[in-house]
């Protein structure tokens, strides 16, 4: 099997959850609360002189139901699948779309894969 398979399996295989507070606007899209800096140094010295320690992430219609879907419980698989029967045509081509997202929010530490001991914790803000 090649790398890149056994990349994409071991990612379709994954539970991941959450690790990022975030919110719903006006219109029903999942918008992250995204901090400037995470490196302990910099949020020392240099978060308490920014106006604005965190920006908004705005995520589009698939964006947030892959998001709301990112529990610790759902594999990435039953996900692309949900997407699937919930935007059709729409979301194709739906596992590497899926694929492709959730990569890069587990790059950016945004998503992290589940341990089912953990208590879960939603980052929603109210």
């Amino acid at each position: 099997m090649k790398k890149s398979e056994t990349r994409s399996r071991y990612l379709l295989d994954a539970k991941l959850k959450r690790n990022l507070q975030w919110e719903i606007d006006e219109s029903g899209l999942t918008v992250l609360i995204v901090p400037r800096f995470i490196n302990p140094l910099a949020v020392k010295w240099l978060v308490p002189l920014l106006s604005k320690p965190t920006f908004r992430l705005k995520l589009d219609a698939l964006g947030s139901f892959v998001w709301h879907q990112c529990d610790g419980v759902t594999p990435v698989s039953a996900i692309a699948e949900n997407m699937r029967r919930e935007f059709g045509d729409k979301a194709e081509p739906v596992y590497e779309r899926v694929a492709a997202f959730v990569s890069r929010l587990q790059r950016e530490k945004f998503l992290v894969l589940a341990n089912n001991n953990d208590t879960q914790w939603t980052g929603r803000v109210d």
